[in-house]
């Protein structure tokens, strides 16, 4: 048996332990019942930012965007499909820089949308500019596979 993965619960944002392997069984959270993954990007506030990132022990990638930006909506289809096939591996989550500015200046997002991979709570990647579904996975498959 391996070492059990912290899991952010995207609904209530208790910190789960879920054993690796068991990580593709649809696991759901121990205090709220709903589940881990959702096939959705999950919404982040400043408030629920840092726990999502920094109590994850799977990678996160995030979309800086803004309801305001066209290439961010055009985008928005697109990565949600890539949400299906990263999860649950990876938990994807979205961050509207327009309601949050302090994360966007925390993390100095100069244009959007603005494509970032975190890993034990550290930045490891960004991407600026829309990208269909296939390029959003190769982008993070590839930064993945050299850590």
């Amino acid at each position: 048996m391996t070492t059990p993965l912290h899991i952010v619960c995207p609904h209530c944002d208790a910190v789960n332990r879920v054993p690796s392997e068991r990580l593709g069984e649809g696991p759901t959270c121990g205090k709220c019942q709903f589940e881990l993954f959702t096939g959705k990007p999950v919404d982040l506030s400043s408030a629920r930012f840092l726990k999502h990132v920094e109590r994850s022990d799977i990678p996160v990638l995030v979309d800086f965007w803004a309801p305001w930006c066209g290439p961010c909506r055009t985008m928005a289809p697109f990565y949600a499909q890539a949400t299906q096939r990263l999860e649950p591996r990876i938990r994807v989550v979205k961050v509207d820089t327009e309601a949050n500015q302090d994360i966007g200046a925390r993390h100095a997002i100069r244009s959007i949308p603005t494509l970032a991979l975190f890993r034990g709570g550290r930045e490891v990647a960004r991407q600026a500019g829309a990208m269909d579904a296939n390029n959003i996975l190769a982008w993070v498959q590839g930064h993945l596979s050299r850590q």
